[in-house]
């Protein structure tokens, strides 16, 4: 097992690094905390093999407690900003993760720290055969005006990203939030969605038809952009029978 260390000072993305920590057979979790004081103690008293660690944090940034902590563990650095990414790396993190964070990108980067902490180890598949491929009870959070709304990937249809901000269509609603197209393309799992133009991002299996480059979802037409479109046919091609 790799015993881990969750630092965060928003209680919801250690909620969230929780239940993903909770679904992987070789992790172990034995601290979640808002205080990166106590948690840096735990680290140097050793026994830790894997901290998840947020960059901006009151008392301690993630940069500084990396530069104390000395590699007494391996880190896995999580924040929503991705300016930090050189010196985390310079300081010899494993991963980078930007939130929000999908569960298929964290596994990924949980893997990735398996096999440095423990190379001779094959990773595990996720244990979870009440869902199917994950994708059914995967979900990211993403600030909205006035809230946090946790927003499940099957119920994704498009993304359609404007100059400032994105809307996520589900059957239900328009979700409107801060964030750019590059950063929600990178914590959506690839197996599911595709970039198909500078201005849209589709659930593969929310198509209803094709004609020419004109993706049919419903009521709405989205043009394949002549960027994205060899990709995009390729995997078209790739589930025709």
């Amino acid at each position: 097992m790799i015993k881990c260390l969750v630092v965060d000072d928003e209680p919801l993305a250690l909620n969230i690094l929780e239940d993903y920590i909770s679904k992987v057979p070789f992790l172990q979790l034995i601290k979640a905390t808002t205080n990166p004081i106590e948690a840096l103690t735990i680290v140097q008293e050793g026994g830790i093999d894997l901290v998840f660690l947020d960059v901006q944090m009151p008392e301690l940034t993630g940069i500084q407690f990396l530069k104390i902590a000395n590699g007494k563990a391996k880190v896995i650095l999580t924040t929503a900003y991705p300016q930090y990414a050189l010196e985390g790396y310079e300081l010899d993190v494993v991963d980078y993760l930007l939130k929000p964070i999908a569960f298929e990108r964290f596994y990924k980067s949980v893997q990735k720290a398996q096999g440095i902490i423990q190379p001779a180890a094959k990773a595990q598949p996720v244990a979870e055969p009440q869902q199917q491929d994950d994708f059914m009870s995967d979900f990211i959070f993403v600030k909205t005006e006035h809230k946090i709304q946790k927003v499940y990937l099957h119920d994704i249809l498009f993304i359609e990203g404007l100059k400032d901000y994105i809307s996520i269509f589900t059957p239900t609603e328009r979700i409107i939030t801060l964030q750019n197209m590059k950063k929600m393309e990178d914590a959506l799992p690839e197996k599911h969605f595709i970039r198909v133009h500078k201005s849209y991002i589709v659930s593969i299996n929310k198509i209803d038809s094709i004609e020419r480059s004109r993706i049919f979802i419903g009521d709405k037409i989205i043009p394949v952009g002549d960027t994205y479109r060899e990709d995009f046919f390729k995997i078209v091609d790739g589930k025709n029978i």
